[in-house]
This record gives C-alpha cells, structure tokens and sequence, in this order.
C-alpha cells in the first residue's frame, strides 16, 4: 500500500469519527461552552433579561458578598444540607448495598425495587406526594395518631424540621449510589474473606479492614457525585417547602432562581452561577487532593 492511500484512509477514518461525534460537539459547544461564557459576561452586568446587559464590572460580586445577606443564608442551608445528607445517604447505600450483596431468593426483584427511587425521585409528582406525606393530614400525623400523639402542624412548615424533610427525600433516592457500591462488593475477591475468618477476624474487623479499603476508590466516585447533586439541590425544596418557612430552607440554587426570575437580576443570578462553580471546583479539588491519605488502589498508580 503507497503512503497516499494510507494517508487517505487514515483521514477518512478521522472524518468518519468527526462526523460521529458532530451532535456531540454541537451539544458541548453550543448548549454549554458558550451559555457559560455569555453567563460569565452578564455576571459582570445589570441585566433585568427586558433590556440590554450594562457593563457594571465587580458591583454584582460585591453586592452578594457585602449587602445581601440571603446570600450567605443560603450557602449556610446548601453547606448544612450537603454535610448532613450526603454522609447519611452515602451510609444509607452502603448497608443496603451490603445487604443485596447477599446470595439469596428474589436477590434480584429486591435491586430493582430499591433502585426505583432513584428514577422517580426526582420528579414534581414524587415531591407533591413527600410534601403531602409530612402534612397536616399526611401519613405521618395519621401514625403517630395512633400512639396518642395528636398534632395539626406540618414538618414541611416547621422552620426546625423542614430541612429534615428535604434531606429524608434525598437519602430515599439512594438507588444509584447502591448500585455502584454494590457492584464495588462484587468485584471484592472471596479470598480475602476466607483468609480473615480463619485469622478469626469479626464482622467490624473485616468491614474496616477488607471492605472499606477495597471499596475506596468507589467510595471516592459517590462522595464526588453526591456532593455535586447536593449543592445543585432545587426540585424537592421548591415543591415541598419553596424554601420556607421563614427561609429554612432557602438553598443555593433556589435562592439563584429567585435572584433570576422573581427579582429580575439575571446579572447577580450568574455570579452565584460562577461562585458556586468556584466552590464545588475547589472542594471536588480538596477531596481529590486528600484522597491518597483514604483511597486505596491495587498499584500505587492508582492502576
């Protein structure tokens, strides 16, 4: 074969891969890259989206961080929010996952039953019934009628519970993370079981000393997701509590929808667009960064 006619089919191969992927390029380029550099430029403007965008330079950064106090409610309810469910589901899935990994009856029917959540349970119909469930008349007062506990309050508009009932919701919808630390155990070789039982090693010794390190990197790759999902939480809180009562509940993300669409300051909105890209960079960076004190590899070149 003569170098031209190589050097044709390999730019006909190189073509064919361009052309496969051209919807891709189009979805990247045109539906992210450049909504986030317009969105990067009106953050330096005073845009009410009715009328052209103004120049105004660091005033909306400098608005957020010196004059609005809701700003800073609002990271404080995200960060709570994100430090409290994200463990909890994280732990949540992990001893379901444990518990599925089983060898037993119907092992099968019982993961899809519990994976359901996680397709539903980001849906407007799923946060109407949660929001019905913690009502006055929902399921939950009807229980604890039964006790003798009679009450005509809601959990949802309890300034003390209502964050509660959000981060319920989020650790109900634990599907996804079972299933990847589920098919983590199953990649777990017997061998290292077996030889501890006949060290005589305990439950406790062998989840501290076989299970966690081996399942690390995989706990590595939830602890990421989770923790991204969480600080872009908006859904649930919008149906269920519209970030009340007297902003309970108010997270980064509503807060942001309300700075866009009810008070017209689209230019302040993608500020908070840009600092909460900062934030969850920079933490995602932190945990990386740390993650070669606690996540164990089988080389260490993480190979």
């Amino acid at each position: 074969m003569s170098r031209k006619t190589s050097l044709s089919k390999l730019v006909d191969e190189k073509l064919a891969g361009y052309i496969f992927i051209f919807p891709w390029l189009i979805g990247i380029f045109g539906l992210t890259m450049f909504p986030m550099l317009v969105s990067m430029y009106i953050s330096f403007c005073k845009y009410d989206l009715l009328g052209s965008p103004k120049w105004i330079g660091l005033k909306n950064f400098y608005f957020l961080f010196v004059q609005d106090q809701k700003f800073f409610t609002s990271l404080r309810i995200t960060f709570f929010y994100v430090l409290t469910a994200v463990p909890l589901r994280l732990i949540f899935s992990l001893i379901i996952a444990m518990i599925l990994n089983r060898k037993g009856l119907n092992t099968g029917i019982y993961r899809t039953v519990y994976y359901l959540p996680s397709i539903i349970g980001t849906s407007v119909a799923v946060a109407i019934v949660w929001r019905e469930l913690f009502g006055t008349n929902g399921l939950i007062n009807k229980f604890t009628a039964l006790f003798g506990y009679q009450t005509n309050i809601t959990l949802a508009g309890m300034p003390e519970t209502a964050i509660w009932v959000v981060i319920l919701l989020y650790m109900w919808e634990f599907g996804s993370s079972m299933l990847i630390f589920l098919a983590g155990l199953q990649n777990i070789p017997e061998m290292y079981y077996e030889a501890a039982i006949v060290e005589g090693a305990g439950f406790w010794r062998k989840f501290f000393y076989i299970t966690i390190p081996l399942l690390s990197p995989i706990l590595l790759f939830n602890m990421i997701n989770q923790m991204i999902h969480g600080f872009l939480v908006f859904t649930q809180v919008y149906i269920i509590t519209q970030g009340g009562p007297v902003d309970a509940t108010l997270v980064y993300a509503l807060y942001m929808f309300r700075r866009a669409f009810e008070f017209q300051d689209m230019g302040a909105a993608s500020a908070m667009a840009w600092i909460m890209l900062l934030i969850v960079g920079s933490l995602s960076i932190l945990v990386f960064y740390t993650s070669k004190y606690w996540v164990h590899y089988e080389s260490k070149e993480g190979k």
